[in-house]
């Protein structure tokens, strides 16, 4: 007998009452997903959030009155175990950027398939960082050129490898120690939220879904 898999629980913070129907309707189609309670503004969808410590929320950036991610980091003062995904049509690369330092782990655009999103939610939930193919496009092209960082080298320049600025390769360090980001945080004497940032940009650079994969190839390839 197989045992069942943790329902995910999720808030959804968004204004427009059609949109948050059809993601409940949508989401709620999936077993191991729980639409726990819904709000059409962050005010609200904070009291929510502390009621029922949901384990994803799903927020919009353009709520009245407070933006969503000024909510954002709310939820990360209030429970900093909670993932938040932004689900949204801005995708201007300052947005994208100051979203992700609010403590999201995840940027999805409005046209995304249901399904999709479904998969986004448990992959967020274990941990990966997640963005939509175009935003991250739009992300990269954001960051300074290669030639800007220092890269991890023993002495061999090789085409492979990985540009991990020094800061990331400390953060690496941490994360095959298998520290947590706060733990991470503390030791580098850094905000969590930088701390998840660095996390984050070290699993896209690696080309890898997660801090364990992270994990086995830097040992493997010698990285720490």
């Amino acid at each position: 007998m197989t045992v069942k898999e943790k329902e995910i629980s999720v808030v959804i913070v968004e204004d427009f009452k059609l949109t948050r129907v059809g993601l409940r309707c949508a989401l709620n189609e999936n077993e191991d997903i729980n639409v726990v309670a819904e709000s059409d503004n962050a005010t609200d969808g904070l009291r929510l959030i502390e009621k029922y410590t949901p384990d994803v929320v799903l927020m919009d950036l353009g709520l009245p009155g407070m933006n969503g991610i000024e909510a954002m980091l709310k939820i990360e003062e209030m429970h900093k175990d909670i993932k938040i995904i932004a689900l949204t049509s801005h995708d201007r690369e300052e947005e994208v950027i100051a979203t992700l330092n609010s403590g999201a782990t995840g940027y999805c655009l409005k046209d995304i398939d249901p399904t999709k999103l479904a998969d986004v939610i448990r992959d967020v939930y274990h941990g990966v960082c997640w963005l939509d193919a175009e935003i991250g496009k739009r992300v990269f092209k954001a960051f300074p050129k290669q030639e800007n960082f220092k890269l991890i080298s023993d002495g061999n320049h090789t085409e492979n490898q990985i540009p991990l600025t020094e800061r990331e390769r400390e953060v690496l360090k941490h994360l095959v120690a298998g520290k947590s980001n706060t733990e991470i945080a503390k030791e580098l004497i850094v905000s969590v939220h930088t701390a998840k940032a660095h996390v984050c940009s070290i699993l896209q650079k690696m080309c890898v879904n997660d801090r364990v994969q992270a994990a086995v190839k830097a040992v493997k390839e010698g990285l720490v």
